[in-house]
């Protein structure tokens, strides 16, 4: 029998053989093509690597939240810690026989005080937190909240209630801690009230935690999607120019103290510690540089700050009384500033104008047409924003040194949030208006 070809039909044994038309032909390369077609295998039949045929893949196993939050806890404080206890040991303030008992116990006390924990001295109560160390223990329990977050396999598709239950766990935890050192702590002559330690640490690890975990999650974006957009840009632009305004003080300060590095050298020999302890004082002394950084800022607003009771340190008045031989306030003016204390107080004005300039070119970069309304309403608002940002960093930045004149350090918080509100508004309205007017349409 003759072979058969595409182009002809098998013969029909009832029939005589016709020829093929151009629709059989059509029809049976069609059929050829689609089991051609079904042959090729397919990739998403394959299977997954690690996993067997015929069997689903494992699931990635999540870590209980519990325990995610103790090891990222414990962790965070002891990373906290460490450098506290080793730059304390330096200076040598360990009396008792420099043993490493006494220099952990008294390292033990910094980190309290880091947090804002108030502590009882033989001196009187000590209350001045040194905000590098704050800083230091907020990004350590931030990265806690990141952590458990990824632990719990929140990571980028959380909600804003998962993120507010980390921060709740993380702080939990981050108070037992505290309650726990402030127990250890009252064993000598430093005490520090352990459920104040326990409620202060709470919620320091919940607010620093609910940072990284709103981040981690995505809820931070979710939430700035929600929220008006004048709204979203007067909170940005305000604390922009709240960073300005303390880099400008952190300017002024380091300058002063650099002017005055005479005194502050004659301060530091006086201790006679060696330069092993000169060392440990001066890393002391950059534990409060953020300090002095706040108050330099509230200088140049306007209300200054004051370095003991019934005294004031402003651009116009300047009135201390006998200070502790601090190398830190050897930067001090010796008096006021006269005419160039009205040039300082444009300092925030400045950074006001800078924040607003850069709201209104990113406002622009994004619409062309941006409307005047838009641009100005957020630039009004970052006044108040700038205003309780800088109000908080002077809240944090003050408190008791010791018994005596000395229980009152630092600016008044709400002069600075009044002043800094309506400098940082003026000034953010004239650079975004300026903005908005020459480069609009």
């Amino acid at each position: 029998m003759p072979a058969t070809t595409p182009d002809q039909p098998e013969p029909d044994s009832a029939g005589p053989r016709r020829p093929a038309s151009a629709a059989d032909r059509e029809t049976v390369r069609i059929t050829v093509r689609e089991q051609e077609t079904v042959r090729l295998p397919s990739q998403r039949s394959r299977p997954s690597r690690g996993a067997s045929p015929g069997r689903p893949a494992r699931r990635q196993r999540r870590a209980p939240l519990p325990l995610a939050v103790a090891v990222a806890t414990a962790w965070a404080a002891l990373v906290s810690y460490l450098p506290v206890a080793a730059v304390l040991g330096l200076a040598q303030f360990a009396e008792e026989t420099g043993s490493l008992a006494g220099a952990a116990r008294l390292g033990l006390a910094g980190w309290l005080l880091g947090h804002g924990v108030p502590l009882d001295t033989p001196t009187g109560p000590l209350g001045l937190a040194p905000l590098a160390l704050a800083a230091l223990a907020a990004w350590r329990v931030s990265r806690a909240g990141v952590h458990v977050s990824r632990a719990i396999g929140a990571r980028r598709r959380g909600t804003p209630a998962q993120a507010l239950a980390v921060a709740g766990t993380v702080g939990l935890g981050y108070g037992v801690i505290g309650l726990l050192a402030a127990v250890i702590l009252n064993t000598g002559d430093v005490s520090a009230s352990p459920p104040r330690a326990g409620l202060t640490l709470a919620a320091f690890g919940a607010a620093a935690a609910l940072v990284g975990a709103l981040r981690t999650t995505g809820a931070l974006r979710l939430l700035a999607r929600r929220m008006p957009a004048v709204l979203r840009d007067g909170l940005r632009a305000g604390v922009v120019a709240a960073f300005l305004v303390l880099g400008a003080g952190a300017g002024a300060a380091g300058l002063a103290v650099a002017l005055g590095a005479g005194d502050a050298s004659d301060m530091l020999g006086a201790y006679r510690t060696g330069v092993t302890g000169q060392a440990g004082i001066t890393l002391v002394c950059l534990a409060y540089a953020p300090n002095a950084a706040v108050w330099s800022a509230a200088y140049l607003l306007g209300p200054g700050f004051a370095v003991g009771a019934d005294t004031v340190v402003r651009t116009t008045e300047v009135s201390v009384g006998a200070l502790p031989a601090v190398p830190l306030l050897a930067g001090l003016p010796e008096g006021p500033m006269g005419g160039a204390g009205a040039a300082l107080l444009a300092v925030p004005v400045l950074a006001g104008m800078a924040a607003g300039w850069l709201l209104a070119r990113r406002l622009l970069r994004a619409d062309r047409t941006a409307r005047w309304r838009s641009v100005l309403g957020a630039a009004l608002l970052s006044g108040p924003v700038a205003g309780l940002v800088l109000g908080a960093g002077a809240l944090v930045s003050g408190g008791p040194l010791g018994g005596g004149r000395m229980v009152e350090i630092g600016p008044v918080a709400w002069q600075v949030v009044a002043m800094s509100a309506v400098v940082v508004a003026v000034g953010a309205v004239i650079g975004a208006a300026g903005t908005r007017a020459f480069t609009g349409p």
